[in-house]
């Protein structure tokens, strides 16, 4: 069965190593065969890759376009370590996508990078504010307390 994309004029796509861009009209492309294939809002640059976990993020995506596990290795291992030294309670994000990228499967790891990047974010939101932000519930709760 084929992967059926559709792309926005002027969207951005990667099928293997190349880089698809489309016209000033709206496509629909139906791709066959195994190749990695990733669309422009889920692709990071050295220069988009701001935090580390965003880094860890565009470490995996380089290693499922490039189908290169080994090549990153060490310092995917090492953006990991750091993350977690800094942060322990991302120590299940990041299990999570070690999980995928041990049984080969590069794509969902990019999808369990996606969510660690959300938790990083919640987190540095926190760091900003000085630990005051409170989630709706949270906040709904402890009104329902006091009263």
């Amino acid at each position: 069965m084929a992967l059926k994309v559709e792309l926005k004029p002027g969207e951005k796509l990667i099928v293997g190593s190349c880089v698809i861009t489309n016209s000033d009209q709206r496509t629909r492309l139906f791709i066959e065969g195994k190749a990695p294939i990733l669309r422009e809002k889920d692709i990071l640059s050295a220069a988009t890759a701001d935090t580390p976990g965003k880094a860890i993020y565009l470490a995996i995506q380089i290693m499922y376009v490039e189908g290169n596990v080994d090549k990153l290795t060490k310092s995917y291992f090492e953006l990991i370590n750091e993350m977690v030294r800094a942060a322990p309670s991302t120590l299940p994000y990041v299990d999570a996508i070690n999980n995928e990228i041990l049984t080969g499967d590069l794509y969902k790891a990019l999808r369990a990078a996606k969510k660690l990047i959300e938790y990083e974010g919640e987190l540095l939101g926190n760091a900003t504010s000085g630990g005051t932000r409170l989630s709706k519930d949270r906040a709904t709760n402890g009104e329902s307390q006091r009263s």
